[in-house]
């Protein structure tokens, strides 16, 4: 017999996900990876914008979306028919341990869906909300304007080249995450007898949070941080070099990874050069270090200075392709196959908990539009009779 423990720790726990697009569902398929019950709730008719955001597609399902909503069930709701309206406010007052949403400031309200109000009849409810900025901007939040506006993007990009965003939409991600732990915390206190709480989360906030060492770095001094490249404000060497045959990434924490760095390299007595003596030495001169070493490691090919590297206790690594990290992950069950119901087998990548040596996550499929709509109706207490009127009536997809 399974137990709540084997289903996951968050088995019994059930998620109302009223979000759309990337921070809120990660926040929600995160919770589902790690068991609780959620419910994507979607428009009929198109869902959450992501199912429409391709190229790539598999059994007409979106990439993107796949990605975010693997282990939930789906529903389709007409929020703008009362008795759509009601479902949702069922799901709120008598199924949901917690809710999420990412709607704009008042939209939610609009429909009579105010969280503190349904906290007000459901004290124990847990509500997490994403905003794009702090109370008093009532702004979209979208993570390209806030790489742009945070600083992110002016510490991202070559040293003398244009500001780049982040390959991913890295922003939405960390503030899904910050979410999902506040609602875990939320819920620890509401199981120890507290009540409910509404946890609110910006991506503003998160970015701003997420500029850790940078920011303080500025706070301390006042001086505005520049951009590096693949190189690292604080530390030296921790940047990219070419070997003969191609680049590679050396990170150096401490003086005894530099000293042994310069020994595979052949050129031991620059260890002992005052100017990089300590990492204060070698970030003050970090551009005649980094011609030194860049001259050493083009003497060998790349995979002949990893083996050395790796050795001596030096962390470096090459610098791989996304196809090549997939593939290497695999190797450690970093990926897993779910049943689509429209695109069959379908490889995902697992998410990165752990019970021990045991890989965590959901292994049911990210739902179709409206696929769990009678299955939950049902749940509600809605019979076949009543949720073919319901369907007649435009109430639900």
């Amino acid at each position: 017999m399974s137990t709540a423990h084997e289903r996951g720790w968050l088995a019994g726990i059930r998620v109302l996900d009223l979000s759309r697009v990337l921070a809120g569902p990660l926040c929600t398929m995160l919770l589902a990876d790690l068991g609780a019950d959620v419910i994507k709730v979607e428009r009929p008719g198109d869902g959450d914008d992501t199912r429409a955001w391709g190229p790539p597609f598999a059994g007409g399902e979106s990439a993107y979306y796949l990605s975010i909503n693997r282990g939930k069930r789906g529903i389709a709701v007409n929020w703008q028919h009362p008795e759509g309206l009601r479902i949702v406010r069922d799901l709120i007052l008598e199924w949901a341990d917690i809710v999420v949403d990412n709607a704009r400031p008042g939209a939610l309200e609009r429909y009579g869906l105010d969280p503190e109000a349904l906290r007000s009849e459901k004290p124990a409810l847990i509500w997490g909300r994403i905003r794009g900025y702090p109370p008093g901007d009532d702004r979209p939040g979208y993570d390209f304007l806030i790489q742009a506006a945070s600083g992110l993007m002016s510490l991202t990009g070559p040293v003398d080249g244009e500001p780049y965003k982040v390959g991913v939409a890295l922003c939405d991600v960390m503030t899904g995450l910050f979410l999902a732990n506040g609602l875990q915390a939320a819920l620890h206190e509401r199981q120890a007898g507290g009540p409910g709480a509404l946890v609110t989360v910006s991506l503003w906030d998160t970015q701003m949070a997420a500029l850790i060492n940078v920011a303080q770095s500025h706070l301390l001094t006042g001086v505005p941080p520049g951009r590096y490249g693949n190189a690292h404000a604080q530390l030296s060497p921790y940047e990219t070099f070419s070997a003969e045959d191609g680049p590679l990434a050396v990170g150096v924490g401490n003086t005894r990874q530099f000293r042994a760095l310069v020994t595979v390299l052949g050129i031991p007595e620059t260890a002992a050069d005052p100017r990089f003596a300590d990492n204060r030495g070698r970030v003050a001169h970090r551009a005649e270090l980094h011609s030194l070493l860049d001259v050493a490691f083009r003497k060998g090919p790349r995979a002949q200075w990893l083996a050395a590297l790796n050795a001596a206790g030096v962390p470096a690594s090459a610098i791989g392709t996304v196809p090549e990290a997939i593939a290497k992950s695999a190797e450690s069950g970093g990926l897993l196959t779910v049943q689509h119901p429209t695109a069959g087998p379908l490889l995902m990548l697992a998410p990165p908990l752990y019970d021990g040596d045991r890989r965590l996550g959901s292994n049911s499929a990210p739902p179709l539009l409206g696929e769990h709509t009678d299955e939950v109706l049902a749940e509600l207490g809605r019979t076949k009779a009543d949720i073919t009127a319901l369907r007649a009536a435009g109430a639900v997809g």
